[in-house]
């Protein structure tokens, strides 16, 4: 395999000295993933494609044990995209649950239609269909195009990003948006082949979820901490822009989701009197009902009621 190019002096793979970091990480990385390798359903030959892209869609923002029972139930109702496309959108916002974020349940819906019509109901294996595809963005296009069909591509989500900055570049965090820099640093380390490139790319995202991690890093367990740039420089602190956690309560995304949790369980249209009951506070509830209804989430209806959306 032909090593990656040696970055400049002023790019950020210049924290490894000797050869690229490309060669000092991917079998150690990989070997680590062999091992370890948590054992989930959308990894298995069986998830096929789809079952690949429900996962990226359901992971984004969401931890593995609350995506685990939804993307059960997801595939066991919707085995194939054209199953989902046959439903209405408000169907999978309502099978979506309390997975968080649920516009990413209607950008998941559209994609499958999108896959129906455009590609006769099989996931594209073309890196640029996949983008092309309504909802689907620069890493979940590369994510499938690698994990579904093992094809070399830089896969650059929390982790990975987290992995690099740390054992590449030589702190803590990476920016707070995806850089050129790591996309350029994340091409260099991609190996040359497509089976080991897509393998790397799985396991460094294994290796930020399970070890690489954001708080209480495990460097005892990791298979590169001998060379990680960032520990060997004494584990410098954070000098970015300050990392702001998220915060739910009280914010409109919390009324938002109570508003839809009464849309989901209701057989029928909602009155407005049935929503105004889940927040005592009418200026932000009515905000988040709007914003419901811009987003395409929740159809109001004449005589003031209001349904998921049936188109």
């Amino acid at each position: 395999m032909t090593a990656p190019t040696k970055p400049s002096a002023d790019s950020p793979g210049n924290a490894l000295s000797g050869p690229t970091p490309g060669e000092n990480l991917h079998s150690p990385v990989i070997g680590w993933f062999d091992e370890n390798a948590r054992d989930l359903p959308w990894r298995r030959p069986e998830a096929g494609p789809w079952g690949v892209m429900v996962s990226e869609f359901m992971l984004q923002q969401t931890p593995v044990n609350r995506v685990l029972p939804v993307y059960e139930q997801w595939l066991t109702r919707w085995p194939r995209p054209a199953d989902l496309a046959k439903d209405a959108p408000g169907e999978a916002v309502r099978a979506w649950g309390r997975l968080g974020y649920p516009r990413r349940a209607l950008r998941l819906h559209g994609a499958a239609v999108a896959i129906a019509e455009r590609h006769g109901g099989d996931v594209p294996t073309d890196h640029a269909q996949l983008l092309a595809l309504p909802g689907i963005g620069e890493y979940t296009a590369a994510a499938v195009a690698s994990f579904a069909y093992g094809q070399r591509h830089p896969v650059l989500d929390t982790n990975v990003r987290r992995v690099f900055a740390r054992a590449v570049t030589g702190v803590r965090f990476p920016p707070n948006a995806t850089t050129a820099a790591e996309r350029k640093l994340a091409r260099a380390l991609l190996p040359d082949d497509d089976r080991t490139a897509a393998r790397w790319a799985a396991a460094s995202m294994e290796l930020g979820a399970l070890v690489c991690t954001a708080r209480n890093e495990s460097c005892h367990r990791c298979p590169i901490a001998a060379q990680c740039a960032w520990r060997v420089a004494g584990k410098p602190e954070h000098e970015g822009p300050p990392r702001r956690g998220q915060t739910y309560a009280g914010t409109d995304r919390q009324v938002r989701g109570k508003l839809l949790a009464v849309l989901r369980d209701a057989h029928g249209p909602v009155p407005q009197a049935a929503l105004d009951r889940v927040w005592h506070e009418p200026v932000q509830r009515a905000r988040a009902l709007d914003g419901l209804v811009a987003d395409g989430l929740v159809e109001p209806l004449p005589g003031g009621t209001y349904r998921l959306p049936l188109t």
